[in-house]
């Protein structure tokens, strides 16, 4: 049985490992400068991601780099995904009450009324999105959506954590049944 990628992301330092290796692979001693934890925790980690597939590691000298892999994390972006498609028999979509931003010549921020707003753009969610992605790069709009994308991700590590720890816990009661 392989090893289940939920339970290795549930664990926060082994996110923030992603997250670091995100743009480029880093030595070892690059982590635990920027991770700010003892390399032995480091170490710990690295090992339990590259077991997992998710994170690759080259020698060169006495220096290990480790490098993101992935393909792994497709899993989860499939389960997440079942979570934010629209179902297959959904009701008509009906016009969206929003305003979109105006062509740049009626100036960035200006709205085009709700009433202009073709039939069938989207649902209310899927307008919020579509405006935000609208918006200029800075501005309020794409700033709040960007912080509403960071508060998804963190509640959704959260939740992950959680079901590591219920998943867990159940494998120690099994265990001790047995």
């Amino acid at each position: 049985m392989g090893i289940d990628v939920f339970a290795v992301i549930a664990e926060r330092t082994r996110r923030d490992i992603l997250e670091l290796l995100r743009t480029e692979g880093k030595s070892v001693g690059q982590l635990v400068g920027e991770l700010g934890v003892s390399q032995p925790t480091v170490s710990k980690h690295l090992k339990v991601l590259r077991e997992a597939g998710l994170v690759t590691m080259r020698a060169q000298g006495q220096k290990r780099f480790y490098s993101l892999e992935s393909s792994p994390l497709l899993s989860v972006q499939d389960w997440i995904a079942g979570f934010t498609a629209a179902p297959a028999e959904a009701a008509p979509e009906a016009p969206v009450p929003f305003a979109v931003p105006a062509p740049a010549a009626a100036g960035p921020e200006a709205p085009v009324p709700a009433e202009e707003v073709p039939a069938g753009a989207g649902a209310p969610a899927a307008g919020v999105l579509a405006a935000a992605a609208l918006a200029p790069a800075g501005s309020p709009r794409a700033t709040a959506e960007a912080t509403r994308q960071q508060q998804i991700g963190r509640t959704m590590g959260r939740a992950a954590e959680r079901a590591a720890d219920l998943i867990s816990q159940l494998r120690r009661r099994k265990d001790h049944e047995r």
